[in-house]
């Protein structure tokens, strides 16, 4: 996985989270939330890059990449939230800014809207957070994950790899397509996978989107144009409903930005949190 690992562990009330820091300890904080079936290791270059001038904190959260696996844990968006708030906690972390992917957006803005987590600044990057969102295959997984938990793995291994593949524009390169697949294998894997998606409910959403309104920080709003999984035009929606929000639109990225565009979503923040 490129070297990527996080040596670090916090027990949390959803199970063990395994996270890591990079970066200068003086420097200013900022934290980077994966989606959505990723983790941790789609932030690895843009992590990197950005801990030359920040201090930059990465986990995966519970129920994925490295992270507990566990049978009837609570992996929904109103756990991540809490979770989340919990974790910036324990890190010490008063006002960092936020760097959010994906379902990691609704995460982030539960943990502030709900939960009363403080940010610097907010940047969002092809964010879940405006209804309505989840696919046909997404909802018939999720209305049946107990029918598709009986794939044989060959099988469930070859609808995760189609189903991570399709969010990237450009094509994954294989290694990086394994890496991000692999923790969804196996005995503890396979069942999260499916379980990750039966509690994905839009309510959680549903139950902030009135407040974007009330987002008082800076906000950077980062879209990949060739997104089939959230169309662009979400961007802009959410742009009209948060005070003061910056659209960054990226050309030839889809859904998975960090892999498609590394550079230019690099120095769209970087910019923003300069």
């Amino acid at each position: 996985m490129d070297g990527w690992t996080l040596g670090k562990a916090y027990r949390s009330k959803a199970g063990e989270v395994r996270w890591d820091v990079y970066g200068d300890e003086r420097a200013a904080p900022v934290v980077l939330l994966h989606g959505t079936p990723f983790s941790s290791y789609v932030w690895r270059g843009v992590a990197r890059a950005l801990a030359t001038t920040h201090r930059v904190y990465v986990w995966d959260m519970p129920g994925y990449g490295t992270s507990e696996m566990s049978g009837g844990q609570d992996v929904s968006l109103a756990a991540q939230g809490s979770v989340f708030t919990e974790l910036l906690a324990h890190w010490g972390l008063d006002e960092p800014h936020v760097v959010a992917h994906d379902f990691g957006g609704a995460v982030a803005l539960r943990a502030h809207l709900l939960h009363g987590a403080r940010y610097r600044s907010l940047a969002v990057v092809d964010p879940v957070a405006l209804a309505p969102w989840g696919s046909p295959f997404f909802r018939l997984v999720g209305a049946n994950a107990e029918v598709f938990e009986q794939l044989p793995p060959a099988l469930h291994g070859a609808l995760v790899r189609e189903y991570v593949s399709s969010a990237s524009h450009r094509g994954l390169h294989p290694a990086v397509l394994e890496a991000l697949v692999e923790p969804w294998l196996g005995d503890a894997g396979r069942p999260a996978f499916y379980r990750q998606i039966a509690q994905a409910d839009q309510r959680y959403t549903d139950e902030i989107q009135g407040r974007y309104g009330d987002l008082a920080l800076p906000v950077l709003i980062c879209w990949g144009v060739s997104d089939t999984w959230i169309p662009v035009a979400k961007a802009h929606e959410l742009a009209r409903l948060v005070p003061g929000a910056r659209v960054q639109l990226i050309e030839g990225a889809g859904h998975l930005v960090q892999e498609d565009a590394p550079a230019e979503l690099t120095a769209a923040l970087a910019g923003f949190l300069a």
